[in-house]
């Protein structure tokens, strides 16, 4: 126990002197019959971009995968080990989630180093080849004549977020879904500093602001 974050654990004792009072019958109801939430967020693992607090989501309602710069891979069964692939799988044919949201951030860390172009640090390195995921082959993706650096890096935040819902429909079950009506798929970005929301208008392809009301 002494080596534990105190953090932590003076965390969960707020829980559950404060919280866990007012949502114990919650609790109890979702571990006697288990989870049905309506939607699954697939976020990035930035500490500043948390879904249930963005959101204020209570437990149960959330289906949450976190990565690094929110990516979903292409569907790709092989013998390899697809942590975001089998989630998505369970949320969709098991859970049959209603919803799927892809959630990209301002000053997100994964796509500053794929747009600062840092090199790996072994030739192992995990978030190298991780960002690769991003870029299609043979894609160029630069910055446009006249860019400044901040709005080219906001443009590929967001365009991360495309890439992913493109890459959602590579996978059978949630094409079917989708298709037959049964599930949707969203973006959103959340500006860190400002604490702001902006949802994706699918038809116009642009992020529209959510304000507040």
């Amino acid at each position: 126990m002494k080596s534990f974050p105190k953090r932590l654990i003076d965390g969960y004792h707020a829980f559950a002197t404060q919280r866990l009072p007012t949502e114990q019958s919650r609790y109890r109801e979702l571990s006697e019959r288990g989870q049905s939430p309506e939607t699954m967020l697939i976020g990035c693992s930035d500490s500043r971009v948390s879904p249930e607090v963005i959101f204020d989501a209570g437990p149960g309602e959330l289906f949450v995968v976190r990565n690094v710069a929110n990516l979903v891979p292409v569907y790709q069964p092989d013998t390899a080990a697809h942590g975001v692939s089998a989630a998505l799988e369970y949320a969709v044919s098991v859970l049959q989630v209603k919803h799927v949201v892809v959630l990209g951030h301002a000053q997100c860390g994964g796509i500053r180093a794929f747009v600062d172009k840092i090199k790996p640090l072994t030739p192992g390195d995990f978030i190298g080849k991780w960002m690769q995921m991003f870029i299609k082959p043979g894609e160029i993706v630069e910055q446009r004549e006249h860019e400044s650096m901040q709005d080219f890096v906001t443009r590929i935040e967001k365009a991360a977020v495309f890439r992913s819902l493109e890459n959602l429909m590579t996978f059978p079950f949630v094409r079917d879904r989708v298709q037959n009506g049964q599930m949707q798929l969203h973006g959103a970005y959340f500006g860190v500093a400002e604490g702001s929301l902006f949802v994706l208008d699918q038809a116009a392809k642009e992020f529209r602001s959510v304000r507040n009301g």
